[in-house]
C-alpha cells in the first residue's frame, strides 16, 4: 500500500523509532468517506475555532490535539497484537476542535436530522451526546477499526486548550471588533 511509511505504529512510537508518523499519520485517511466525515466535522466547526484562536495558533492547538489523541489511543490499548496495527486519520485532531467548539460555543445551535425531522441542538447538548457516544464505544470497546480513545483524547485536550487559551483569545477578538 502507498504512504504505509505515513502511517502511524503504536509499536514504533513506544520504541521511539518513526516518530514523524505522530504528525504525517493525521494527514491520512483509510479511504474517501473517512475523507469527507471528517471534512464535514471540519467544516462545521473548524472556522469559528480557528477564529477565536487565530490562523497560526489553530494550526497549533490542532497538531497538540492530534498528539494527545494518538496518545490517549496508545495508552489504551491492550492487546498486544494491536501495538502492530497501523492508524492514520485527523479524527483525533478534529475531536480536539469539537472539544474546543463546545467551550467557546455552547449554546451555538447545531441544525441536526433526528429520523426524519431538522432540530436545531445547542452545541452542548449535540457535542455531549457525541462524546459519551465515543466513550461508551470505546469502553466496551466496540471498535471496528476506530480508535474511539483517540476522539476521546482529542476531545479532552481541545477542550482543556480551549479553557487554557481559546476563551482568553476569543474575548480579546471579541473586544477588537466591537471597536
Amino acid at each position: 500500500m502507498v504512504g504505509n511509511e505515513f502511517i502511524m505504529v503504536p509499536n514504533e512510537i513506544v520504541h521511539g523509532q518513526r516518530l514523524y508518523t505522530l504528525i504525517t499519520s493525521m494527514f491520512m485517511h483509510a479511504g474517501w468517506i473517512h475523507l469527507l466525515g471528517n471534512m464535514l466535522y471540519l467544516y462545521i466547526f473548524g472556522d469559528n475555532v480557528e477564529d477565536a484562536f487565530g490562523h497560526l495558533s489553530y494550526l497549533l492547538f490542532y497538531i497538540i490535539c492530534g498528539l494527545a489523541a494518538a496518545f490517549a489511543h496508545i495508552m489504551s490499548l491492550t492487546n498486544p497484537a494491536d501495538f502492530y496495527r497501523g492508524v492514520l486519520g485527523a479524527s483525533g485532531a478534529i475531536s480536539g476542535v469539537l472539544g474546543a467548539y463546545v467551550v467557546l460555543y455552547p449554546k451555538a445551535r447545531i441544525i441536526t436530522l433526528l429520523g426524519y425531522i431538522i432540530v436545531p441542538l445547542p452545541a452542548i447538548l449535540f457535542l455531549g451526546f457525541w462524546f459519551v457516544m465515543q466513550w461508551l464505544y470505546g469502553f466496551f470497546d466496540v471498535s471496528g477499526g476506530v480508535a474511539y480513545w483517540a476522539h476521546v483524547g482529542g476531545f479532552i485536550a481541545g477542550m482543556i486548550l480551549a479553557f487554557t487559551f481559546g476563551l482568553k483569545r476569543k474575548r480579546a477578538r471579541e473586544a477588537r471588533l466591537r471597536l
